[in-house]
């Protein structure tokens, strides 16, 4: 759950929420394959028990009042990385504060990967 708090009072998003929308802001994204594991124990428990976690890649959590957005993809070989870094931070940016209300202090994009293009 994130729980931001306003003058209206407390207001309780839930993680699945903001997984789903991150999600469908970065499907519009070119050079994107994927999102990978944002910790080694998410890469070990989908290991153990053969099941992607729900929120694989994508923390929300609130800094001062302000959103922190932490993203890990997995880019496509040969693409230019800094634009599709700038470009995946501007639409989530844009998704969740549009959608939600929300500001967004930073959106964290990790580089974890790269695959070949199909």
């Amino acid at each position: 759950m994130v729980k931001y708090e306003n003058h209206l009072g407390v207001i309780d998003i839930s993680q699945a929420y903001f997984v789903s929308l991150v999600k469908s802001a970065m499907v519009s994204c070119y050079g994107v394959a994927g999102l990978s594991h944002s910790s080694r124990k998410e890469t070990f428990l989908s290991k153990l028990f053969g099941k992607e976690p729900e929120n694989k890649g994508v923390t929300v959590r609130v800094k001062e009042q302000k959103l922190v957005i932490d993203l890990h993809i997995i880019v496509s070989y040969g693409m230019n990385i800094s634009a599709i870094v700038k470009s995946i931070a501007h639409k989530v940016r844009f998704a969740v504060e549009e959608n939600t209300g929300f500001s967004v202090a930073r959106v964290n994009v990790f580089v974890d990967g790269m695959t070949a293009q199909e």
